[in-house]
This record gives structure tokens, sequence and C-alpha cells, in this order.
């Protein structure tokens, strides 16, 4: 592997076309990608697992298949999973001792999804334990390290897939969110995330964190990527039960239309005052809001009900609905959970039936209050996050109690977001900004995204692999 072809940082379009052109074989960007892994992330800690065989063997099929005539976005695309994603014959741990020996029979539905489409896996990506918590050091998986700086944070729980894409391990990922956990990566890492709509994306065969909340979406280093992505992920599955049978379009064929017109609401009650985000993160906001003005796009303020009633409902819900699926396993092996898991999830031991149902009666206001603001926005413009990337050692357990979830509104109202760079700090983190649209909303937040991106020009500028390779401090408490 070390001495695969170099093939620089491509994205999945800018690959398909190399691809497609046969002037890269998706077995020279595989083994080159193989090569990065294994130079990088004994530092990232980016990947749990590297199925480097069943990589090389996937990418001489898709060689196969298009000589054969075969084409397809995805086809040789290196990609990698989430470790709460099922993966036949190959461990899915959701970084847990508890699930240390599970080897599923069968994938997820997303991933047979894009296995379908040709893509190639890379591996398995590290998460917050069971997708909550953050990041552990009493574990037997290092937490992931953030790519720009790596002693500082990624976010989560699909924290391996923010670092793994950022640093040009893998063209694309799959993570999960349930109150950020794709879009904060995305906000931290510099990459761009989407959570779709409640029930857009199968989540059969991914590992529950809170099923009322959870979502299952790409993550890559463009909307295009992230687009291409979707199309393949999107679509009914009849053995899903949250799954909701939506005509199909295509996400990446209408990323070019223009944007003007389209109606922005402004959150900044939202991350002025209920989040109190940075004064960096205020003045990037406003940097892109003044891009979007000059697209065509028309901006005013909009307000939502306090972020502090959502961050109530999210909390309960959430650890009342772990604690749930993990009592057995608590009460039995308590010692074999991380920390961090037990401070955030055994609090779910104390809910009432009757706390449970309030919160979801009040879940439905929010929708409603929520909801209605489309009937005068198109999209709503907010802070990813209160700022760049924390520093890892300073992370504690009890942090997701200490102030409101900044993104968690669209998880509550089941709405499609996304998370991508809008500046860097002066430290040289990234600082993200977030959009929501409507419930099947996609398609026009996904086409604005895609012309902000390009209006922010910023996609040139990548970590310093050199410094990924050198530094590994230890950045534990």
């Amino acid at each position: 592997m070390r001495g695969a072809a170099p093939v620089g940082f491509p994205t999945i379009a800018e690959a398909g076309r190399l691809i497609a052109a046969r002037t890269l074989s998706p077995v020279e960007l595989t083994r080159a990608l193989l090569a990065r892994i294994e130079a990088v992330n004994p530092t990232l800690h980016a990947f749990v697992a590297v199925t480097e065989r069943a990589a090389l063997a996937g990418a001489r099929a898709a060689e196969r298949a298009l000589r054969a005539g075969k084409t397809g976005r995805l086809l040789g695309m290196p990609v990698a999973y989430k470790d709460t994603y099922e993966t036949a014959g190959v461990a899915t741990t959701a970084c847990s001792r508890i699930l240390a020996d599970n080897i599923p029979k069968r994938n997820a539905a997303v991933v047979d999804r894009l296995a379908a489409a040709g893509a190639v896996m890379l591996g398995k990506l590290t998460t917050h334990e069971f997708a909550i918590g953050g990041p552990a050091f009493d574990l037997p998986w290092p937490p992931a390290r953030n790519p720009w700086n790596p002693a500082h944070f990624t976010g989560g729980s699909s924290s391996g897939a923010g670092a793994a894409v950022a640093a040009g391990l893998t063209l694309g990922a799959l993570g999960s969110d349930t109150a950020g956990s794709i879009r904060v990566p995305a906000a931290y890492c510099g990459i761009v995330g989407l959570k779709p709509t409640a029930g857009l994306v199968s989540r059969r065969g991914l590992i529950p964190l809170a099923p009322s909340l959870d979502a299952a979406g790409p993550m890559a280093w463009t909307v295009q990527d992230c687009a291409i992505l979707l199309d393949a992920m999107a679509g009914h599955d009849p053995l899903d039960p949250a799954s909701v049978a939506v005509p199909r379009r295509s996400y990446a064929g209408g990323l070019r239309r223009p944007v003007k017109g389209v109606r922005i609401g402004v959150l900044r009650s939202l991350f002025e005052d209920d989040a109190e985000v940075t004064g960096e993160m205020q003045a990037m906001l406003a940097r892109a809001a003044g891009l979007l003005t000059t697209l065509g796009c028309r901006l005013e303020e909009a307000k939502l009900p306090p972020l502090p009633d959502y961050a109530a409902v999210i909390r309960l819900l959430i650890c009342s609905e772990a604690y749930a699926l993990h009592e057995a396993n608590l009460r039995a092996r308590a010692g074999d959970f991380s920390r961090v898991f037990r401070v955030r999830v055994m609090p779910g031991a104390l809910v009432r039936a009757a706390d449970y149902i309030a919160a979801q009666r009040f879940r439905t206001d929010l929708i409603v209050a929520t909801n209605r603001l489309f009937d005068k926005f198109d999209l709503l413009l907010n802070a990813a996050a209160h700022g760049a990337a924390p520093l890892l050692a300073d992370i504690r357990p009890e942090d997701s109690f200490s102030r409101p979830y900044v993104a968690g509104y669209a998880n509550v109202a089941g709405l499609p977001s996304l998370a991508m760079r809008g500046g860097m700090s002066l430290a040289g983190l990234p600082l993200g900004l977030e959009l929501t649209g409507p419930a099947w909303g996609e398609a026009t937040l996904l086409r604005v995204a895609h012309h902000l991106e390009g209006a922010l020009g910023l996609l040139a500028q990548r970590p310093d692999m050199d410094r990924m390779i050198c530094d590994a401090s230890d950045p534990r408490p």
C-alpha cells in the first residue's frame, strides 16, 4: 500500500468523472486511501476497523463492472460507516464492550443500498459509545481527534466520520443524528453533514439511541457529494416501520438551479441569545447571510420557541429511551460501559411514564410552532454549534446537561437540516453554519447550500496532513 499512486483529495463527483474517463481506477483510488489511513489513523483514531481485503475486492469488482459498461456516480467510490451500522461479517461494536463480539449476519439497509450503487467499503468509523456520551478514555477504542488540530474535539457522536472525511481518509461516510450527531462533527471538522427528514432514509440495521429522534444521513467534503450519497440512500423500505413512501427524485441533479427568491429566516435570537454563540460565529453567520443575499435569496429575521424548550424535550427523550434500550445491561454489566455513557443515560431510570408522555405532548406543540415558520420561509439559517471545536481534554460527561443543543430543534421537529463550513476561526479551526428546511425539503436545502458553498470559496483549504502524522500529543485530561 505504501507504493500506491498519489491521487490527491478528489471529491466523489471529481473521482467519478476521472473514473468514467478511465484516468483513475477504483483500485488505484482505494489503495491510495488505504495508505493514507495507515499513515494518519494512528493519530486521528477515526477508524476502529479497516476492511482492506474487502475494499480491494470491491474496487476490483467496480473495475470489472466499468469494463462491462456499467455506470454510476458511486461506482468504485470508497466510503466508510459509523460503527453503529450493521455490516455483514464485519464487527459492529458501537464502540462498546457490550457489543465487542457482535458480528452481524446482514447489512443495514443503507449499507446495502450503497453497495448496490457500487460503493467500496473501507471500514468502520469511531463513534461515541452507542452514539451518546462523548469522548471516553476508559474504553478500548480511543476517541477520534480533529484533523485541523488533533488536540481538539471532533464533535459527536459521528466523530470518526467527521475526522475521516476532513482528513481525506474516505470520500464519504454515513453517520447518525439524534441531537446533532451528524451536524456537530460536520461543523467542527469543516465538512458537510445532512440529517434528512424523518422517514426519508431507512434506519433498519442502525443501532438505535433514541428511536423517536434518530436519523441516518450522509457526510462528505461537499454538498454535491452529500446529494450524490442521498440519491442512493433515500427510498422507502417496507421492512422499516418508520420509513415513508415518497416520490423518488435526484437531489444531485437539481443543485445548479438558481436560488433567487428563496426565502430564508435568520434565527438570530436563537444563536445570539438562547445559545450565546461566540463572536467569531456571529461574524461568520453575518457574512454567510450577506452572501445569500447576493445570490438572490430574501432574508429576514425569524423566531423559534426558546431553545431550552427543545433541549428539555431532547434530554428527557434521549435519556429515557436510551435507558430503556440498555436497562438490562446497565443492571448486569454497568462497569462495562464508559463513565460518560453512565452519566448521560442512567438518569433515564428516574423518568416516569407521565414525564415521558408529557415530553412527547410538548414535542407536538414545538413541531407545530416550528412548522409554522415554513408558511413564511423556505429555509432557516442558524449556527451549527456554539463556536469552533473545543479542546478534547476540556470535554466533560455533564456537558450535555449544561447548555442547550444548538442543532436539536430539527430532531424534535423531524426536519431536514444541513451543517457546513462557513468560515475559519483565528485559531485555524472550522466554524459551522446550519440550514434547515421543511419536511421533504432536501432539494431546496441542498441547492441553496451548494450555491452558498461556492460563494464562500473554502473547499480548497484542507487540514495539514504533515501535522496529523507528526502530532501525537495525548489530550487526555
